[in-house]
């Protein structure tokens, strides 16, 4: 973390709860370049999926049979 973000953080906690909940989500707000950007790389990454499935390089699994391996797989990780 840079010394200018602490300085912002540490300035942020002198804010009121509203004016504290305002700078977040202006923060997170993302422009309209931004989001094009954004947008395109999940187009890309949708048509990959979609590639991969369609070309066999990849298995659907079923919800419940993926559910059933991730429960499997934690209870590996109690053990």
């Amino acid at each position: 973390m840079t010394s200018e973000l602490a300085d912002y953080i540490e300035a942020g906690k002198h804010l009121s709860p509203d004016e504290r909940e305002i700078a977040a989500l202006a923060l997170q707000r993302v422009d309209e370049a931004e989001q094009a950007e954004v947008d395109a790389a999940w187009d890309e990454e949708i048509d990959r999926r979609v590639d991969e499935i369609m070309t066999g390089k990849v298995e659907l699994v079923d919800g419940e049979e993926t559910i059933a391996i991730a429960r499997a797989r934690l209870a590996e990780r109690r053990k």
